[in-house]
């Protein structure tokens, strides 16, 4: 790989908050209903978790929120700057939250996907991920009656 599509994956620094942001929206993954900004504050605030940075040729084109609940780990938010597809950079992202979740002593690490998005379905698949027979129930809290589904 060139310099410029060589991956580079750190914690996401305070100052990309808005990268990062900007990279969730050209990549579909934010909902009006969710504040992403606030989602990075969390995550970043947290002793549990992070956003992983993944930069090439100087700019950040890849993101994945992990955490950890004591139980099992989570990843969230796994972009990949449209025109940086195909390089890998979804992998080597996943196999970086794998590494943040197995160095913090946890068995598994789980994601939600929609139902309807069935290529990133197979995206999963082709790097190892399986579907589990599970039903994902939630409560909000707040004006959360007022919200659509994550």
């Amino acid at each position: 790989m060139s310099d410029a599509q060589t991956l580079t994956i750190a914690d996401l620094d305070v100052a990309e908050i808005e990268a990062a942001v900007a990279l969730w929206e050209a990549c579909g993954l934010t909902r009006p209903w969710n504040d992403p900004r606030a989602d990075v504050r969390l995550a970043l605030a947290g002793e549990t978790s992070t956003i992983l940075a993944g930069h090439a040729g100087g700019r950040l084109v890849a993101t994945a929120m992990v955490g950890a609940d004591g139980h099992r780990g989570w990843v969230y938010y796994l972009a990949v700057a449209p025109d940086r597809r195909g390089q890998r950079h979804g992998e080597a992202m996943m196999r970086a939250a794998e590494a943040w979740a197995r160095a913090r002593g946890m068995p598994k690490l789980q994601l939600m996907v929609r139902a309807d998005n069935a290529e990133v379905v197979s995206f999963y698949n082709a790097i190892g991920y399986e579907i589990e027979d599970r039903t994902v129930m939630s409560k909000r809290f707040g004006t959360a009656a007022s919200r659509q589904e994550d």
